[in-house]
């Protein structure tokens, strides 16, 4: 009950904000970019629903427009960190030897620096821009698959199925592909959910420093740095992105946590 309520509950929260960046790329209430001077700072309202922020600019569409943003520089990342941890980790698990030394030496001093600090090292010198936050986030969290990737590949690659394919005369390549690989996808699926939950927040907080997608283009961390110096006067420019954020992370946990119950052979639900 409890896996099935995670689930839904989880998938609830993020098929609504994947849905809200979806239809921002076709409709929003207002242009996000639209400046109206004469609407500065206006409270919800019938008119707008979340307010106005300095500009003038609606905070609704804008939170839905930085929705859009924000998921795709986290799927983006999520994406590019699976391929080189993967890559890495499947690498190092299979051959063994000097290679896995050498892979697993460099992966782990990329590890002893937090992600955060990490893509802000990368992020001053590559630059503050939407792919520059996905390179640098992509390469902090791929030690991270990578060494998950390479623990489940060290217990692959001595079962029977594998050395029946060796038997046969599979090339080691085509062994590693074929029968190692498919086995690593359950636990990358579990740490691929929850890291989308981190992209989410390291890019808020890289925009929020001023490192993320620059303005005027909304997302949810640029919003709330935007939103600083009206934490008084205006508190709903801040309370609408800080509520996204947290949204994002709860959904996002509940249904990694689901999966995790789900897919770990470990588990009683599973």
């Amino acid at each position: 009950m409890r896996l099935r309520g995670n689930a839904i509950i989880g998938g609830a929260i993020v098929g609504a904000i994947l849905g809200m960046a979806a239809l921002s790329a076709f409709w929003t209430p207002y242009r996000p970019l639209g400046v109206n001077l004469r609407a500065r700072l206006q409270p919800p309202s019938a008119t707008y629903w979340l307010g106005t922020d300095e500009a003038g600019r609606d905070v609704l569409s804008r939170l839905m427009t930085g929705a859009g943003t924000s998921c795709l520089v986290a799927l983006l990342t999520v994406l590019l960190a699976v391929l080189l941890g993967t890559a890495v980790g499947l690498l190092a698990g299979f051959t063994r030897g000097w290679v896995d030394r050498v892979l697993m030496l460099v992966n782990d001093a990329v590890l002893a620096f937090p992600g955060i600090l990490l893509a802000l090292g990368l992020m001053a010198v590559i630059g503050a821009s939407q792919w520059g936050i996905i390179v640098a986030l992509g390469i902090a969290y791929a030690p991270t698959v990578a060494r998950v990737v390479r623990g489940a590949v060290l217990s692959i690659r001595e079962r029977e199925f594998v050395e029946a394919s060796r038997a046969i005369g599979n090339s080691e390549a085509v062994t590693m592909w074929r029968h190692v690989l498919p086995g690593t996808i359950s636990p990358v699926i579990v740490l691929a959910t929850g890291m989308f939950g981190w992209a989410i927040l390291s890019e808020s907080a890289l925009s929020f420093l001023g490192l993320g997608v620059p303005p005027p283009a909304p997302t949810w961390g640029n919003m709330l740095a935007a939103a600083r110096p009206y934490l008084e006067s205006a508190l709903w420019l801040s309370l609408a992105p800080g509520l996204c954020i947290a949204l994002a992370l709860l959904g996002v946990n509940l249904l990694g946590d689901a999966l995790r119950d789900r897919l770990d052979p470990r588990s009683a639900g599973a």
